[in-house]
Formats: structure tokens, C-alpha cells, sequence
């Protein structure tokens, strides 16, 4: 099967220099996930209430999270996006997005939004920076990838 010829799932997989407990901590914290996914991400027992800047908000209930290996989330449109964090041997780490159950109309432009998800993960715990403008008028909606 070709890349990402599966209907029903999209994986991307990222290699980070950064340990697996630090990008656990991204993906599992509220301040972790507001530094390079959402411009807020806070969970209350168990869900996490998601604010985009294009004023999208979803709410995704936890189903798994088991530090420092893996963190599963219901998502946007209804999926079910697993993250898989595996150290490389070098310090560093490996991921591996799982994404199913998107939408067949989404499935294009979901394709698209976690490689920007995942480079600013990667820029956040790699280098410390934040490649988002934080600008309600330059957001997804309006073709611009910084989200």
C-alpha cells in the first residue's frame, strides 16, 4: 500500500531530538499542548476542551494515556488520534500519529493539519520556538498554514 493510501487512517511519524518524556509532557499538559497545538488545550476530567485561532473549538475525551509512551485522544470531526512516543536510543524520540475514523470529506485537509501540528511540536520541544501567528486573521480558514 502506497503513503497514506489508507482510507480510514493517517499516520505521520516525526522523529524529535528531544527525550520521550519531554514530548510526552507536550502532548499531555495543558500548557504542552497550548505551546504548539491549540492556542488552548485545557482538560477537565478527562477532556480536553481544544480553541483554535480560527475560533473552531472541540471538545476530545482522553481514552489513553500512559506516560511516557503513549496518548490517545478522540478528535476533531470524530477520530481517534494516537500518539506513540518510542526513544531512539540516542536521546532523542519517535513518533508515530495514528489517525482514524476521519471524515472521508476532511481527509485531505486533516492530512495537511498534523504535518503543521507536528512541525510546531517538533519546533516547541526541539528548539523552544512557536511557529504560529496567533493571528485570528491569518488562521487555517484563510490558507495559512501557521494554525
Amino acid at each position: 500500500m502506497s503513503f497514506q493510501d489508507d482510507p480510514h487512517v493517517i499516520r505521520w511519524r516525526l522523529h524529535l531530538a528531544s527525550p520521550r518524556a519531554r514530548v510526552y509532557e507536550a502532548l499531555a499538559t495543558d500548557a504542552g499542548r497550548a505551546g504548539f497545538w491549540a492556542e488552548s488545550a485545557v482538560e477537565h476530567d478527562g477532556v480536553i476542551h481544544f480553541v483554535f485561532p480560527n475560533g473552531i473549538t472541540w471538545d476530545g475525551q482522553i481514552i489513553r494515556a500512559t506516560p511516557p509512551r503513549e496518548f490517545v485522544v478522540h478528535y476533531y470531526g470524530g477520530s481517534i488520534a494516537a500518539f506513540e512516543l518510542a526513544e531512539d536510543g540516542r536521546g532523542g524520540t519517535d513518533l508515530t500519529l495514528t489517525d482514524s475514523g476521519v471524515p472521508a470529506p476532511d481527509r485531505v485537509e486533516v492530512i495537511a493539519g498534523w504535518v503543521s501540528v507536528l512541525m510546531n511540536l517538533k519546533a516547541a520541544v526541539d528548539f523552544g520556538v512557536d511557529l504560529r501567528a496567533h493571528d485570528t486573521d491569518r488562521n487555517w480558514d484563510s490558507g495559512y498554514v501557521e494554525n
